[in-house]
């Protein structure tokens, strides 16, 4: 019963492949369900201090999310939304971690601005969104929203928008990649995605 729960909550969170995707140069391969995140990829804190996965789940299952930057409106509304479901995430065990190639000081004025409570953590060199396979290459302005035309993006490669939930060794439980940056995974689905990961593991 709880695996047909959860692949229904899996078939839910298919990728839905748009017309004006994400330019993509780096052979984009996500990392599935059942595989191991690289832990041990430095990082960076919004304090300037190093970090790894492996640090920051503190041997609890995660929620990892990958956005591109603070200059991308949907990643904003995405990062604000998620802190409608974080207290009961974190009920669940879950710790959350957002990543993005902004650098710490980025991070660091965005978490004080928009009030959130969950950790940031900058993949400024992007090994660890390179390492999970969500790299892309940054499109070119004139593919931009017309909201964001008028801001170059900072980083050359940004992390196609992604939420995993792993486990508290790195175990991928769930993904949701999509290939076009303006669709997010929703708070509701994310939040059946956790309560559904949690009980197929409990014992």
């Amino acid at each position: 019963m709880r695996l047909r729960s959860l692949l229904g909550i899996l078939l839910l969170a298919a990728p839905v492949l748009a017309a004006d995707p994400v330019p993509v140069s780096l052979g984009l391969r996500p990392m599935m369900i059942g595989e191991q995140v690289p832990t041990d990829i430095t990082l960076r804190t919004v304090e300037g201090g190093d970090a790894t996965l492996h640090t920051a789940l503190q041997e609890r299952p995660g929620v990892l999310l990958f956005f591109r930057g603070g200059w991308c409106p949907y990643c904003d509304m995405q990062l604000s939304e998620l802190r409608f479901i974080e207290d009961e995430l974190k009920s669940l065990g879950f710790q959350v971690i957002a990543i993005s190639p902004d650098p710490p000081a980025a991070l660091r004025s965005r978490g004080k601005r928009m009030e959130l409570g969950y950790e940031l953590l900058s993949d400024e060199h992007t090994q660890l969104i390179e390492a999970m396979g969500i790299a892309a290459r940054a499109g070119a302005p004139r593919a931009l929203a017309p909201r964001e035309q008028s801001k170059t993006p900072p980083a050359k490669v940004l992390p196609m928008p992604a939420v995993y939930i792993v486990d508290a060794a790195g175990k991928v439980l769930f993904q949701y990649v999509n290939p076009d940056y303006r669709v997010r995974i929703s708070k509701d689905l994310l939040l059946a995605a956790a309560r559904a990961s949690r009980a197929a593991s409990a014992p």
